[in-house]
């Protein structure tokens, strides 16, 4: 029997919290504090965190045959949940996230529809291959510009930059999970991670 807890796992429920700052920034550096209702704010999180979420599920049934070999606690293998009902999470989780960036705004509704055709196209082509940490960075530079959506959506063009070019990073070194990394790769890593905090000399 599936437990809400295998569902949890199968999202990386925890790991969700990395990203509900993405639309905040965004819609922050666009327009300033104040400048969107709680409930605007509210519902850019919400999709943040579903569209996260359906990346996560999607992850998982893509990789099956990988995990189980990999990762064979994960809840696909472990046979806690079926591969089937892994693609519907990620399915409803993304149009739950298409429709609360549309409660938001029709420009967020807008940048939502290409973020989950990035986060598809992640999880289903491009990971494995070297495209794949450029992908992943797109996909959290247009969970930035997704909050930014509307006026003043130019501001938020360098916070956007800034979190795509950590994520750079961070996919790459994560990419060695397994067989580990390189020290080019980590040094890579570390510059990129040194710019974007210097970045954040730069804004208001």
């Amino acid at each position: 029997m599936t437990r809400v807890a295998d569902y949890l796992d199968l999202v990386r429920a925890p790991a969700s919290l990395t990203v509900l700052g993405d639309a905040v920034v965004g819609a922050l550096s666009a327009r300033g504090s104040g400048g969107d209702s709680p409930l605007r704010g509210g519902a850019l999180a919400a999709s943040s965190v579903c569209l996260y979420s359906a990346g996560m599920a999607l992850n998982d049934w893509a990789d099956a045959d990988l995990d189980a070999l990999e990762r064979p606690e994960r809840p696909i293998p472990s046979g806690r949940i079926t591969r089937s009902r892994a693609l519907a999470v990620g399915a409803g989780l993304t149009a739950l996230g298409i429709g609360s960036a549309f409660a938001a705004g029709r420009a967020s509704g807008l940048v939502s529809l290409a973020l989950a055709g990035a986060l598809w196209a992640y999880d289903l082509v491009f990971k494995p291959t070297a495209a794949g940490p450029v992908v992943m960075a797109v996909c959290r530079g247009l969970d930035v510009m997704m909050g930014a959506a509307g006026p003043g959506w130019r501001g938020a063009l360098l916070p956007a930059g800034a979190v795509a070019v950590h994520t750079v990073a961070v996919t790459a070194v994560s990419r060695g999970e397994v067989d580990g990394s390189t020290r080019v790769t980590g040094g890579a890593a570390v510059a990129a991670s040194v710019a974007v905090a210097a970045s954040g000399l730069l804004g208001g």
